[in-house]
């Protein structure tokens, strides 16, 4: 007596459940890391919260969450302020946010890389004795207010001296990436080192060499698993 007729409805009930299971994760809300990093929620009256109720956003720890738009279920808004932080890393969750709060944290200093990539970050709260990453020319408003350093207005760093488009290569444009930083972008029909190749990118190429392959990969492992069975 064999087994072999019902090993292809099982194969088809495993790979439907996983889909379900992947479906169903899809719907849910990302859970950000970086909204508990310490105790206590959002709070009515702050920078953050009021940016939050403005915006019809959504608290969740100490994180607004966007709800509407290509945007949804990302971080707008961040507020680890009086969070009795010494260093700031890992805010990689947050690179949408538009309004971060650092202040009130004994911070000792950081790396203008932590913001590498926070294009839409607009208004940043700093302990007095930072200063705004990527320097006051990155900022359209610097000030001291009490305790606290205003980085406010993101200047795009592809308009400010010395990061001009002629920074990229011949078929490259300066985007930008964050306060003090921008990248090369390859114009349209370039890509490759440097931008130097001409054409559109073989995406289909590579995805039919990519496909190849993982079926031939998945036939040797089945092959392989039917003649372990057999003997056994």
């Amino acid at each position: 007596m064999t087994a072999g007729p019902c090993r292809p409805f099982t194969v088809v009930v495993v790979v439907v459940m996983v889909m379900l299971v992947c479906f169903d994760a899809s719907f849910q809300r990302t859970t950000f890391q970086v909204c508990h990093v310490c105790e206590g929620a959002l709070q009515n009256g702050t920078a953050v919260g009021n940016f939050c109720s403005v915006s019809s956003g959504q608290a969740d720890g100490r994180c607004c969450i966007e709800t509407r738009g290509l945007d949804a279920d990302s971080i707008i808004g961040l507020d680890l302020s009086n969070c009795s932080l010494r260093e700031v890393e890992g805010l990689n969750e947050a690179s949408a946010a538009k309004i971060i709060d650092l202040s009130a944290n004994r911070l000792l200093n950081f790396n203008d890389t932590v913001f590498q990539g926070f294009t839409q970050l607009q208004h940043l709260m700093l302990p007095l004795h930072l200063t705004c990453p990527g320097g006051n020319a990155s900022w359209e408003k610097v000030e001291a207010r009490g305790e606290i350093r205003l980085c406010d207005g993101q200047r795009d760093s592809c308009n400010q001296t010395g990061h001009m488009t002629w920074d990229c290569p011949e078929n490259g444009l300066c985007a930008a990436d964050g306060p003090g930083f921008f990248q090369c972008r390859c114009t349209h029909r370039h890509h490759g080192y440097k931008c130097l190749r001409e054409g559109q990118f073989p995406l289909a190429e590579v995805l039919g060499i990519l496909g190849g392959a993982t079926v031939l990969v998945a036939i040797l492992l089945w092959v392989t698993q039917r003649r372990k069975a057999k003997s056994v």
